[in-house]
């Protein structure tokens, strides 16, 4: 699929929300659901990746660091071996950017990302790009 192709593509299955801060997972899930997409919570990379093991989602919203021993890298490398067609619809958050580990996993895994804080704008229209617009209400 083209580039062009993709962005026109619509998000028919949720995104998968990763996000362990409440207020930043709240404020990404309004944006998002504002917007049309159905969104699919949760707090920590370990229940996330239970949630990749069996359901179907059109992309994934991942912060870097979660709690619970599993992050954003861990997340990246169980989608590259378990569900390598949503490489290329995962975004990640990240609060810690001057963290080398942070900057090696954002450079080594070429996914986009937003840098807390960031604007509704911002994080539309990354989702938009990477994961598609929402599906219509009378589709």
């Amino acid at each position: 699929m083209r580039p062009a192709q993709a962005a026109s593509a619509s998000a028919v299955a949720p995104i998968l929300l990763i996000e362990d801060e409440a207020s930043v997972a709240a404020f990404v899930r309004s944006a998002l659901e504002r917007r049309g997409y159905a969104v699919t919570p949760t707090a920590s990379a370990a229940e996330g990746l239970r949630m990749l093991e069996s359901g179907e989602f059109c992309g994934v919203i991942s912060d870097v660091r979660t709690p619970g021993g599993v992050s954003g890298a861990d997340v990246h490398a169980w989608i590259g071996q378990h569900r390598p067609e949503l490489l290329e619809h995962l975004i990640f958050i990240t609060g810690d950017i001057a963290n080398r580990a942070t900057a090696a996993l954002l450079e080594s895994s070429g996914a986009p990302f937003v840098e807390k804080p960031f604007r509704v704008a911002q994080i539309l229209s990354m989702v938009e790009n990477t994961i598609g617009k929402p599906r219509k209400q009378h589709d």
